[in-house]
């Protein structure tokens, strides 16, 4: 860990130029255009940007680097993949910023590490890019990933001795975002008591078989809409399930409506009801550290939307875990960069400025960010109830720190709340989670490699195709063009994809 990295900012608006180094640099960005999602273009860009403008001021040690950055769309398809394959004979980025999407970031990152190219993304939140061994071997995770989200839940198991657990989850197939946050609870709690209920378009939400599968554990973790939420703990607390027999989890990492986001208010004639039962659910969110320098970003980052005057973009001015993600991103390599060159490497070194990267603290927007030895942001994590059951109000009751694994109570938690009540419930054998015909039984990394497969097959043959390439396995020259070698290199990748988790 480099504690010289927490003065960071300090020391890169010193106006001393005795340590500046010149040199150019391209960065390729992929984002979304469209504004539907969190981490798109018009809400990542302008922190992006604010990050190289604060790089570059008052002459510090990092102004000598010059970012030329280029940003490409991402459709969380192949549109990414597509864009870097076609600059595989022309001039290759020192760095990625992206893609977020997980089956998009699978090739890119798998081209990219064999390029020996840099990758920095606050997406790829997945428990299968955590094997950097090969061909995740350049990526580095500037946001928590979902394992990281888990590693809560066991410190809550373990304080109050909870050992079963019901993951609650909708699964669209497509993104699969809840599939994957939960993943990472079941695998990392392999000793304890956890079975699964998806949601899915062939299977629809039936609150009462759902409370069947409630009734016999411990604790509920969910993931999915809002209104889904509060359907669920509508129809648990007239079943008289919100009165200690079950722990009610929610997980929200994005403050988006694609997770629940602990609102039980919809102006309806369930309001009352649904501020009774939601008491009885808590909340595991990102935990949000507030200090001067945040507030200035986040007032900077509000600017860009008000003067463009977007209207399709829903809560473009909240600074989200991606927004801050990646302008910490661009700082995180800019310190391993310069701390590199310093020791006689190349910008082209991919592999040594990515272990620089990996296994450090450094001060980032919102506070202290901490990467640790794979390459994997430690994430901070808070748990909130419901305080003020009246006004329906929550408030934060405890906090764990990954970088150390603690977990802290704060004044207004209030062990009752978390304590079961009626008695013990019976625990069934733990069954082979392999042989679980659905859910999360078999690996979410399973998911991750049948769309890999499918994505990777289709989308190199179509690359392939569209550039009219002819396919053959005759051994090549030395004599041969770019445009073979291009050919060669991608189809090796791909083959190397087909027997690969994403």
């Amino acid at each position: 860990m480099h504690l010289s990295d927490l003065c960071w900012v300090s020391s890169s608006l010193s106006p001393v130029m005795t340590n500046t180094m010149t040199e150019d640099l391209d960065v390729l960005v992929f984002l979304p255009q469209n504004n539907s999602y969190l981490f798109s273009y018009e809400r990542v860009a302008p922190a992006i940007r604010y990050a190289q403008k604060r790089l570059k001021a008052d002459g510090g040690q990092y102004s000598g680097f010059n970012f030329n950055i280029q940003f490409e769309n991402s459709d969380c398809l192949y549109d990414a993949f597509f864009t870097l394959a076609d600059r595989s004979c022309g001039q290759k980025p020192d760095l990625i910023l992206g893609p977020v999407c997980e089956y998009e970031a699978a090739a890119v990152v798998r081209l990219a590490s064999h390029w020996n190219i840099p990758v920095i993304s606050a997406g790829a939140l997945a428990t299968g890019f955590a094997n950097k061994n090969k061909e995740y071997s350049h990526l580095t995770r500037i946001a928590p990933p979902y394992v990281k989200m888990a590693e809560t839940f066991t410190a809550m198991f373990e304080h109050f001795s909870w050992r079963s657990a019901l993951l609650v989850f909708e699964d669209d197939r497509e993104q699969r975002n809840c599939y994957f946050t939960l993943e990472g609870v079941y695998h990392l709690m392999s000793n304890y008591n956890i079975e699964s209920y998806v949601l899915t378009d062939d299977k629809p939400l039936d609150t009462d078989e759902l409370l069947r599968s409630i009734s016999d554990m411990e604790v509920v973790i969910m993931c999915m809409g809002a209104e889904k939420i509060r359907e669920i703990m509508l129809a648990a607390h007239k079943r008289q399930m919100t009165t200690g027999k079950c722990i009610f989890f929610n997980v929200e990492l994005f403050n988006a409506s694609s997770y629940g986001n602990g609102s039980w208010k919809r102006g309806d004639e369930y309001d009352n009801d649904a501020r009774q039962a939601y008491a009885a659910l808590n909340t595991v969110t990102l935990l949000r550290t507030v200090k001067p320098e945040f507030e200035n970003f986040s007032i900077e980052m509000k600017m860009p939307f008000e003067k463009v005057g977007l209207h399709d973009c829903n809560d473009c001015e909240n600074v989200n875990m991606f927004v801050e993600g990646f302008h910490d991103a661009l700082l995180l390599y800019t310190i391993a960069l310069h701390e590199a060159m310093k020791n006689g490497y190349s910008k082209k070194n991919g592999t040594e400025i990515t272990s620089r990267m990996w296994n450090r603290t450094f001060e980032g927007i919102a506070g202290q960010v901490s990467i640790d030895a794979n390459g994997d942001r430690n994430g901070d994590f808070s748990l909130m109830t419901m305080i003020n059951v009246e006004a329906g109000t929550y408030e934060v009751v405890a906090n764990y720190f990954g970088v150390n694994g603690t977990f802290q109570l704060l004044p207004a938690f209030n062990t009752e709340h978390f304590t079961l009540k009626g008695g013990d419930k019976d625990h069934p054998e733990k069954t082979d989670k392999s042989d679980t015909p659905c859910g999360l039984g078999v690996s979410a990394l399973t998911g991750v490699i049948v769309g890999a497969v499918l994505g990777a097959v289709i989308l190199v043959a179509f690359y392939f195709f569209r550039k009219n390439y002819r396919i053959t396995i005759e051994r090549r020259t030395h004599g041969e063009e770019c445009d073979s070698g291009k050919h060669r290199q991608l189809r090796e990748d791909s083959i190397r994809s087909n027997f690969s988790a994403a």
